[in-house]
This record gives structure tokens, sequence and C-alpha cells, in this order.
């Protein structure tokens, strides 16, 4: 097999990424597995490994990387930072023609730069097979629980982005018994949903039914993980049916009204599709039943299923008030009648060493088999956006977005 180079390149977006495409320890593994494949790291002063970690197992640490064939990164890369026909791999936010973007693939198909996009990567059953979604759960529902606790003077969490890793983070779980009998509300059964539900099960928070949750009482925190069909029904009353609801969820409503008196936080992981109902309207933030005061929107979909998203926030400042008179936003936590949320939309950064970790153990497992030996299933393929500078066949449809 012919000697592939493969480069980690240092992230060039602003404000700076932490997280990696392979760890040391994976850049170790990948050369073990592969033996054809040489890994090169270009020096960073910002990721969280730092250059020694690599050089200290025997990667190489340079700044040049116009000698590799394959170059991977995580976020898009500056447009000045490209190297013409290479093969890269990272986070394009092109394929759903994001205004932002539209520079970055036009430039990449004048640099005649083949672009796979780790988002469009998935098995023979359209399923993605690498994602930092369940860190996005972990951190989207830690940090919920910090907003809950800030916002009624309960306790004080360590921002996750404080903690050198995820054992570091859990030394502070233990500050959450200081919670009242609250029922938290969890939407989605994906990686974030799952990431989530870890991190109540690890603070030993009880998950109770559906049914208890909307219809008992409880002398404890309680969460209850709700599905799509938990809370969105067919406009005709037929049957639910989750296939139908993916391909035509503008034929459904939403039935999430029976939840917003019974629910004190809401943790919101579920995918959204813009023709599919919101969960609630901000009118509906103004009855007296509305007992939500709390919203973790980990999806952030700004002005999305949460109404009261009106805007995404920071690492460093995480939270803003959704005042439900004015419908204004305010500062955090400034008064008991506000809604508090949390509407960070990039959390696997929070926790970056172990979200890398995780990411390359996909990468290692699920893609580099197809990327660095054999396409036959076409997994590499079908996340190809450009070649030879055009627009691969499936992405056809971009051309009058980089026209």
């Amino acid at each position: 097999m012919r000697p592939i180079t493969l480069g980690i390149i240092r992230e060039g977006k602003t404000p700076p990424d932490k997280r990696v495409p392979l760890t040391p320890k994976k850049c170790v593994e990948a050369q073990t597995t592969f033996p054809n494949v040489t890994v090169v790291v270009q020096e960073s002063p910002i990721r969280s490994y730092s250059d020694q970690e690599y050089r200290d197992l025997g990667i190489a640490v340079q700044a040049d990387m116009t000698a590799c064939d394959i170059l991977m990164g995580v976020k898009e890369v500056p447009v000045s930072q490209l190297i013409p026909n290479k093969t890269y791999l990272f986070f394009s936010h092109t394929v759903k023609k994001q205004p932002a973007n539209r520079e970055l693939l036009r430039a990449v198909l004048q640099k005649n730069i083949t672009l796979i996009d780790y988002e469009m990567l998935t098995n023979a059953e359209g399923e993605r097979i690498v994602a930092f979604g369940r860190y996005a759960g972990i951190v989207g529902a830690y940090n919920g629980l910090l907003a809950y606790g800030r916002k009624h003077n309960l306790y004080q969490l360590k921002p996750a982005y404080q903690c050198v890793d995820m054992d570091d983070m859990q030394e502070e779980f233990f500050k959450v018994r200081a919670l009242p009998p609250i029922k938290i509300a969890v939407t989605g059964s994906g990686r974030v949903a799952q990431g989530a539900l870890e991190v109540l099960d690890r603070m030993g928070i009880r998950k109770v039914s559906v049914y208890d949750f909307l219809y008992l009482d409880f002398t404890e925190p309680v969460y209850a993980q709700l599905r799509s069909s938990d809370y969105n029904a067919r406009q005709d009353g037929r049957v639910w049916d989750t296939p139908d609801f993916h391909r035509h969820p503008e034929l459904y409503t939403s039935t999430f009204g029976k939840y917003l008196p019974v629910t004190d936080l809401l943790i919101a992981c579920a995918y959204w599709h813009p023709a599919a109902p919101l969960l609630f309207t901000e009118a509906d933030t103004r009855q007296p039943g509305f007992r939500i005061n709390t919203i973790a929107d980990v999806t952030c979909d700004v002005n999305g299923s949460i109404p009261t998203t009106k805007r995404s926030s920071t690492i460093q400042d995480p939270l803003f008030d959704y005042n439900p008179q004015t419908g204004e936003l305010e500062p955090a936590c400034s008064r008991p009648a506000n809604i508090t949320i949390m509407a960070v939309d990039n959390l696997p950064c929070e926790l970056p060493r172990n979200a890398s970790r995780d990411f390359g153990r996909q990468l290692l497992d699920n893609v580099f088999p197809h990327l660095l030996r054999d396409d036959a299933d076409e997994v590499v393929e079908r996340a190809t956006i450009t070649r030879n500078g055009q627009l691969t066949e499936r992405y056809q449809y971009l051309s009058d977005y980089v026209a």
C-alpha cells in the first residue's frame, strides 16, 4: 500500500477551538493499525493536548504541513490557511448553504481541494458515524443544573470549561444534592440525549416514566426522557409513525403543553427540523400554568424549537434571562419570574480532552478503514463534497450557493 502522511492541522477559527481529531495516543494507534500511515501534527499553542504531549509519544510536530496527503481539523479552516490540491476532513458547515461559509466552499473549489465533511459520514442506514454529540449532551445537562443552582441560589457548580476533564467535573456532582424535588424533562433519544442522561444518572437523579412524571408527585428530584412521540401527534389524529414524522414533520402538532405545568427544568436535546412544531410558544410562557423556569437548550436552534432561545450564549457567559411579560432578553438570574436560558452553541469545547478522545475513537473505528484502506461501502465517497475543483454528484445542489 502506498505511504500516506496524515496531518493534524492547527485550528485557525476564532474563537479558538481546543479540540483535536486525534489525541497523542490515538495518533500512535493510527500508525500501528495502518502501517503505511505516518501522522504529523502542526504546532499549536491553543489545543488541549500540548505539542510536547505528541512529541513524548514520538509523533512529529512541525509548522509546515505542505508534505501531507490528508489534512484533518475540527472546525472550518480559514480560507487563507487552505493548502491547494490536498484532501481535507473537517466540519465545513456548508451542506445547508450556510451563508457564513459560502466563501470557504468557493475557495475549496478554486484550490482544487477534496473536501470530506465529518457531518456527512454515515453508515448504510444513514446514521452518522462520527460526532461530538455525546459531549454536547454531557456538558449541556451539567450546565442546565449549574443554571438551576445559580438561579435559585442553591449551590455553585464550577463551570465545565474550568475543569481539567470529565473526572474533575464529576467531583462537582455531589453539590446537586441540594436540589429540591424538581422535575426535569429531557427531550431526544440520540447521542446528545444519551450524554445528558449519563450526567443525570451519575448525579443520582432518579429516572421515572413519562406517565409518572406527568401525574405523580415526588419527594426527590426526578427526570423523564421524552421521545418525539411523547410530545408530538399527527394533526389528523392518525396513529404515531416515527419514520413518517421524520419525513413529514409539517403534518404534526405539538402536545408539549401537557408538560408545561409539571416541568421545572427543561434540557432540550432533540434534533429539530424547521418544519416541525415548536415545543411551546412565547404566549404559553405568560400563562399561569407555565412552570418551566430554567432551560438548557443543548441543540441551540436560535428562534427554533424553543422560542425563548433568541440568541446563542458563550462558554464564558453561558446564561441569559427571558422575560415572559416583555418578550425581551435580560441579564442572567436578574429576576425570579424570568426564565433562565443556557444556549451555548459549542458545548463539547468545554471538555476538549474528553470530547477529542471520544471523537478519535470513532474516527479510528468507523472512518479510517474506509479512508485509508478500501471504501467499497462508499462511506467516504458519500461525505466527499468536492473533488478535482468540482462539486461531486451528490452535492450538485450547492452549485447555486457557490455560483
